[in-house]
C-alpha cells in the first residue's frame, strides 16, 4: 500500500547516466514501484548517444513524480554524481545507478530508520546481484563481495545504528574489501552531509564511493538494515570493469586521503600503516635505506 505523502520528507532519487538504454527501464520501473510517496528524480546525463533519455521520458509520462533531466559534457564519474546532488532538492539523496534496481520498500525503510535517528547521515543495507549469465568469475565475485558488512571485525552492524567513529576505528578498516558499505545504489544519504563534508572526489575513479562513506562517518552515525533492498547489476560493461586498470593509482590516492582526513579516527594499526607510507620521517627513512642498500 502506498503511504500518504503528508509530512514525509522529500527524497531525491539521483541517476547519473551515460548510454544506459539497456537497463535504465528496469531502474525507472523500480522507482515507480516504490511505496514511499514523496519523491523526485534527478537524471544527470553525460551526453548519452543512445536511447537512454527517450526511455526516461517514456517513464516520466507514466507518473506524477517530478523527473528532471540535466545535460552536460562528460567530466568524469565524480562530476556526474556531484551534478546530480547539486540539482537535488530533497532532504535525502538516494542514488540509483542506471543498471540497478530497488525493492519496492527500499526508500521507505531507509527513510524510516533515518527519521527515527536524526544523527544518522548514511543508511545502507544488504543487496542482491543481477546478471545475465552466471560464470565462475561472477560466482567467485559474489561469494567474496556479497555480504560486505561481515568484514567489519569489532562490532555487529545488525545493531542497526552505530556511531560512524566505531566503523572508522575497526581494526579491519584498511583490509580488503576496502568498501565494506557497498555501491551508491545501496546507500541513502542525508542531504546535509554534502554541506558538512563536501561532495564526492572528482580525482578518484573507482573508490570515490567508499571514500565518501568514510568521510561522512567522521560527522554522523550510520544505520544498517539487515535486508536486501537493492539489486546491483554485474556485467562486462560496468564502469568498475572498464576502470579496472586504474585501480592501483586510485588505491594510492585513497590512502593519501585517509592519512589527511581520517588518521585521528583510525585503529592504531591502521594509523601505523599510514604513518609508514606518508609521514615525512618514514619517507626519508625509506629513501635512506634505498640509498644505502640499493633497494
Amino acid at each position: 500500500m502506498i503511504m500518504e505523502a503528508v509530512d514525509k520528507p522529500l527524497v531525491s532519487v539521483c541517476i547519473p547516466t551515460y548510454n544506459g538504454a539497456l537497463y535504465i527501464g528496469a531502474a525507472m520501473a523500480s522507482i515507480l514501484e516504490q511505496d514511499y510517496p514523496n519523491l523526485e528524480v534527478v537524471v544527470s546525463d553525460d551526453a548519452s548517444g543512445d536511447a537512454t533519455l527517450a526511455i526516461v521520458a517514456r517513464y516520466a509520462a507514466k507518473t506524477s513524480i517530478p523527473i528532471r533531466v540535466y545535460h552536460h559534457s562528460p567530466k568524469g564519474i565524480g562530476a556526474n554524481w556531484n551534478h546530480c546532488v547539486a540539482h537535488a532538492q530533497g532532504t535525502y539523496i538516494k542514488f540509483l545507478f542506471q543498471d540497478d534496481v530497488m525493492a519496492p520498500d527500499c526508500i521507505g525503510r531507509m527513510v524510516a530508520l533515518a527519521e527515527a535517528h536524526p544523527t544518522v547521515g548514511l543508511v545502507y543495507s544488504k543487496r542482491w546481484f543481477l546478471y545475465e549469465t552466471l560464470t565462475p568469475k561472477l560466482t567467485s565475485f559474489m561469494s567474496y563481495y556479497g555480504d560486505l558488512h561481515r568484514y567489519w571485525a569489532d562490532f555487529r552492524v545488525e545493531a542497526g545504528v552505530l556511531p560512524g567513529h566505531v566503523y572508522l576505528k575497526d581494526r579491519q578498516f584498511l583490509n580488503s574489501p576496502k568498501n565494506k558499505i557497498g555501491e551508491p545504489t545501496n546507500v541513502l544519504l542525508r542531504r546535509c552531509c554534502f554541506d558538512t563534508v563536501g561532495y564526492f572526489s572528482e580525482t578518484l575513479e573507482q573508490a570515490l564511493d567508499s571514500d565518501y562513506w568514510y568521510r561522512v562517518m567522521t560527522c554522523y552515525d550510520v544505520g544498517f538494515i539487515d535486508a536486501e533492498l537493492v539489486g546491483f547489476r554485474l556485467h562486462e560493461a560496468q564502469a568498475s570493469s572498464v576502470n579496472k586498470g586504474r585501480a592501483l593509482p586510485d588505491a594510492t590516492l585513497v590512502y593519501e586521503r585517509y592519512y589527511r582526513y581520517l588518521y585521528s579516527y583510525l585503529h592504531p594499526k591502521a594509523q601505523l600503516k599510514l604513518l609508514k607510507l606518508y609521514h615525512p620521517f618514514f619517507r626519508t627513512l625509506v629513501r635512506l635505506k634505498r640509498f644505502l642498500y640499493g633497494r
